[in-house]
């Protein structure tokens, strides 16, 4: 039998059986924002609120019940990116919670760059779970969201049930100085031309459909085996000559949101967690090198130029309860490109750990 948890204060919306979609339950109003900022509702996707936390409105996506999922999204993607998880999950019996996090969409983005390091990030996420009337949850995190899915048992460890990684490993994320040993032109790999305040985002501002045209499809199998192989590893500052290989991943209603969600927020907060990067090794130095004994997942993409699975390898030295899963023929947008497999795996996990 799963860990028990709080019912949440208000109860989530579930799918309707007859229509297919999500339908929007009744709120609590002392737990979530009347104003629901938003663009047009997808098919087969909650609904957005906007929940106040401590020192942000943050906006969210939620269904079903049972014991607590939340996905972690991450860059430069939303909570829409899980899209195609929330329903397998939902009808597997798990309440799902689905944030646009800090610095995305029609969540609050804070000025400050100091303001998107891992104690941040996490410290909303529990806030979020204090919110909602949750106890525990398990954490399911892509990219960015992979680390800060890991450092919930590092610093919130009686939240957390579990931890699945979508192709982020539990691992130290290098830093600048490390980073620059194998580029030297800052400007040839995105991370580093990143971390020049104010000039990515500049860049990137105005061309978002175009940004999301081009990187939002499916992998083509790479002809090298990880990214520090390329010469030059910056897609953003190249995107008009980037060739658009591989069908596309979202449909036109979701390419649309991304977009007006992107020229909403603009893509300075999400850019911001990249300059914390040698903040966060100082912050968290925990982050993939104590080991954690909670149930994990780990999920990789063979194709994946950007998290290579060699780098997950490490982890049964560090994971004491580590179950891992292959994927094969696909790239880093996991959760769009193998959804069935993907879906099997966790849902799998879950039930067998938490139900």
């Amino acid at each position: 039998m799963g860990l028990p948890t709080r019912r949440p204060h208000a109860t989530p919306p579930e799918f309707s059986a007859a229509t297919g979609h999500i339908y929007r339950a009744r709120r609590n109003p002392d737990s979530y924002d009347i104003t629901d900022r938003r663009s047009a509702p997808i098919l087969d996707f909650p609904e957005p609120k906007n929940v106040k936390l401590r020192e942000i409105s943050m906006q969210i996506h939620e269904a079903g019940s049972g014991p607590a999922v939340v996905l972690l999204h991450g860059f430069p993607e939303l909570a829409l990116s899980w899209q195609p998880q929330v329903r397998a999950l939902v009808n597997a019996g798990f309440h799902v919670i689905v944030p646009n996090q800090r610095g995305y969409g029609w969540t609050d983005v804070p000025e400050s760059i100091e303001s998107y390091d891992l104690v941040h990030l996490t410290d909303d996420i529990a806030a979020l779970l204090d919110k909602l009337g949750i106890e525990r949850a398990v954490f399911a995190g892509h990219d960015w969201g992979g680390f800060v899915a890991w450092a919930m048992p590092l610093r919130y460890p009686d939240r957390c049930l579990g931890v699945i990684g979508v192709n982020t490993p539990y691992i130290k994320f290098p830093t600048t100085a490390q980073l620059r040993i194998a580029f030297p032109d800052p400007e040839k790999l995105y991370i580093l031309w990143f971390q020049q305040p104010g000039v990515a985002e500049a860049f990137m501002d105005r061309k978002v459909r175009t940004i999301f045209e081009k990187l939002m499809r499916r992998a083509v199998k790479p002809e090298v085996a990880s990214m520090t192989q390329l010469r030059d590893a910056n897609p953003f500052k190249q995107i008009e000559q980037l060739p658009a290989a591989g069908e596309p991943l979202l449909t036109k209603e979701e390419l649309d949101a991304y977009v007006a969600a992107y020229e909403h927020s603009g893509f300075r907060g999400g850019i911001n967690w990249y300059r914390n990067i040698d903040r966060n090794s100082t912050l968290v130095p925990e982050l993939g090198v104590t080991k954690l004994t909670l149930p994990c997942l780990q999920v990789t993409a063979a194709w994946d130029v950007a998290i290579p699975p060699a780098m997950a390898d490490g982890m049964a030295a560090l994971c004491s309860d580590l179950k891992r899963h292959d994927i094969q023929s696909c790239g880093h947008w996991t959760q769009r490109e193998q959804p069935a497999e993907l879906n099997r795996a966790m849902v799998g996990w879950l039930k067998a750990r938490f139900k």
